[in-house]
């Protein structure tokens, strides 16, 4: 070992690179530290001076399977590429590394500078090839030990996983007795506020509406402090939404005992750094699952549809196969219907004076770029009418059973409740209780803790008189448990189901959370008539049924008069008058288009726009305008002169009819003379 360090190793300081993995292990292994810390005196063996020893220990407590965390091991690699090391010194290689790529770059950078390695064996040179095989194969067994004990360690875990009996800390509402088996909480407020979040679950069918229900009733829910002087307390407060989802989604609550929902994964960030995070694994991955290992709350297939719940309220969820959750609008069935042609599910566009006219819609291949048109569009109303007719009838038979279930809930719940504010209230006694004992047992001469128990005593009268306020208030606030004449009032409006279903009082979102108890989907199918549909439903229980729809025609078409009518007009034309015509039809009842009487502009609309003749009511010695205009050489605007001046005699049957003239022989030789003589007209050529 001396032979190899030379002079210029002496004259560069020689780095002691102290490290231990855990801080656990810095507390309890401490005859590792210590002779770590040694090879200080080790380094003045050999020839360093106090001075000359730099001691790296910043370390102590971070793993060495990575560069990362670890600043004096950057420390010590800077300085050895810049050659400002004669030695380092480690216990083992280990010390160092136990990634062979950060073991390697050391050897070699120490290569480069004529760095020596010093451990417990002996000195090493990394510019030698004997010396650097050696140390190659110490730094590749360092990391070939670390992957021994993790396969030890996780082996033996998992082993005991499979037996159930690898403990872990348990969520609020589970815990260890003296067996260490799991049990429900002897805390009778903590089960009844977990009960309640199953319950709120099953009756809003979201998360939010959990804590929505908390935040309405007042309620708290506990929370288990890990570490720190509050460890293994509960701290009440209120309940958040990830807090829910989380009771939710935890296996444990049914009874289950499950290992490996986790696993951590190692990534690289964009500066390069590699880091770790736990990712969730997929049910079908889990490593152990042991049913019915301890008493739950709820059974499996109600954890599994839970699960199925939360996923369908994913709005981010996958399009064509979940239908999402109930929410505020217009439209019952959204997220119900698939499209016939392309099997996705139809959009809701909401449409009109602020949105009052919504329509269902498919939108998939123009969005994609495959069409220029929108597929599949429908009013909300026509099938939602439809729709809602059916489940009604479906319904009839079960009216009275499902008002007895619905006040048997409302029961259970009001119950529920005013036995968890009870129990808050209790606990509030049982705290000011306990402060006013420990006030009387202190000696009355201490005065400083007289005191302070004294105000502690009164901050717990205080909290309880709070709690019994809240209570008073929420009894006040809320609909209590249902005398004997509401529940007669439910059952008579329930026999009419139909009212209560289309009354303004019922929200969309109950219509449409009853709609998906019911049915499952809804697929939509263009008939070969365009103003045909098919409603193909699945119901729940995975029966089929076929409902057709025929759709109202268009407003145009709706204002467009049928063939009867104009066929009915066209034959009174051959002999009636216009006027005549209205008389006729409105003595029959006949309305027009909009549903209102006839009048001569409608009449003479349809005999304009179907090419209808008026009626030939002119007599043998009468000639029509144009007629005279011709026979006098004149324009039509002369004769319309004569006949406002009365100087010819002209009738018509009513006002826009056509003029006809009666001429004897006398007046049309004065007409001739009065145009031959005037100046003003113009004698139009024969």
């Amino acid at each position: 070992m001396i032979s190899k360090i030379q002079d210029h190793h002496i004259n560069q300081p020689a780095y002691v690179y102290i490290r231990q993995s855990t801080m656990n292990q810095v507390r309890y292994h401490q005859e590792s530290t210590e002779r770590q810390y040694a090879l200080r005196d080790k380094a003045r063996e050999l020839g360093w001076t106090e001075a000359m020893v730099r001691v790296l220990d910043a370390d102590l407590g971070v793993s060495g399977a990575q560069m990362m965390g670890r600043e004096d091991f950057k420390i010590l690699v800077a300085d050895v590429s810049m050659g400002k090391v004669g030695a380092v010194l480690a216990l083992e290689a280990s010390r160092l590394a136990r990634s062979c790529a950060d073991w390697h770059r050391l050897l070699e950078l120490c290569s480069l500078t004529n760095t020596l390695i010093i451990d417990e064996d002996g000195c090493y040179d990394p510019a030698d090839f004997n010396d650097q095989l050696l140390l190659g194969l110490k730094g590749t067994m360092s990391q070939a030990e670390l992957h021994f004990i993790r396969a030890r360690l996780q082996g033996g875990k998992l082993n005991k996983a499979k037996k159930g009996l690898l403990k872990s800390p348990q969520p609020v509402g589970l815990c260890y007795d003296d067996q260490d088996n799991i049990v429900l909480d002897p805390d009778e407020e903590i089960r009844g506020a977990v009960k309640l979040v199953f319950d709120a679950f099953g009756e809003t069918g979201s998360a939010y509406g959990v804590v929505h229900r908390f935040t309405k009733q007042d309620m708290q829910f506990p929370k288990r402090a890990y570490g720190g002087v509050w460890n293994g307390k509960l701290i009440w407060s209120h309940l958040t939404h990830s807090r829910a989802l989380g009771i939710l989604k935890n296996p444990a609550y049914a009874g289950t005992y499950v290992y490996g929902r986790y696993k951590y994964k190692r990534y690289i960030t964009p500066d390069g750094d590699i880091r770790t995070k736990c990712t969730k694994v997929p049910m079908s991955l889990w490593s152990v699952v042991i049913h019915d290992h301890h008493a739950g709350y709820i059974s499996w297939q109600e954890y599994l549809d839970n699960r199925m719940t939360l996923q369908k309220n994913r709005t981010n969820g996958e399009e064509n196969l979940l239908s999402g959750p109930a929410r505020e609008g217009l439209a019952l069935c959204q997220g119900l219907l698939l499209c016939g042609k392309c099997g996705r599910r139809l959009s809701v566009r909401y449409t009109g004076n602020g949105g009052i006219y919504p329509v269902y819609q498919c939108n998939y291949l123009k969005r994609e770029g495959l069409s220029t048109k929108s597929g599949l569009c429908i009013r909300c109303d026509l099938v939602d009418n439809a729709v809602s007719k059916r489940v009604l009838e479906v319904l009839q038979p079960a009216e009275v059973d499902i008002a007895l279930k619905a006040i048997h809930q409302l029961d259970l719940r009001d119950k529920a409740v005013n036995h968890q504010w009870e129990m808050k209230i209790q606990r509030a006694e049982y705290e000011a209780q306990l402060a006013q004992r420990r006030y009387e047992e202190v000696d009355p001469s201490n005065r400083l803790v007289a005191s302070s128990l004294e105000s502690r005593w009164n901050q717990t009268l205080v909290n309880l008189e709070k709690v019994k306020k809240q209570y008073a208030e929420y009894q006040q606030a809320e609909t209590q448990t249902l005398t004997e004449e509401q529940k007669k009032k439910i059952l008579s409006s329930v026999k009419d189901l139909p009212r209560l279903w289309n009354a303004r009082t019922t929200r969309a979102k109950d219509r449409k959370r009853i709609l998906r108890l019911l049915i499952k989907d809804i697929t939509i199918e263009k008939l070969s008539d365009p103003k045909q549909l098919m409603l193909h439903l699945r119901w729940q229980g995975g029966a089929c049924e076929d409902i057709p729809l025929s759709l109202p025609p268009r407003f145009c078409d709706q204002l467009r008069y049928p063939k009867e009518i104009v066929d009915k007009i066209r034959n009174l034309a051959m002999t009636l008058s216009d006027h005549q015509i209205v008389e006729k039809l409105n003595q029959e009842g006949v309305l027009s288009a909009t549903g209102k009487p006839f009048n001569i502009s409608k009449v003479r609309w349809i005999r304009f726009k179907h090419d209808i003749p008026a009626p030939e009511l002119k007599q043998a010695d009468e000639i029509t305008v144009k007629e005279a205009a011709k026979k006098f050489g004149v324009s039509i605007g002369v004769v319309y002169y004569w006949i406002e001046r009365r100087i010819v005699q002209a009738r018509r049957i009513d006002r826009g009819s056509p003029y006809w003239i009666k001429l004897d022989a006398d007046k049309e030789k004065k007409l001739f003379e009065w145009v031959c003589n005037s100046s003003r007209i113009v004698v139009k050529p024969v």
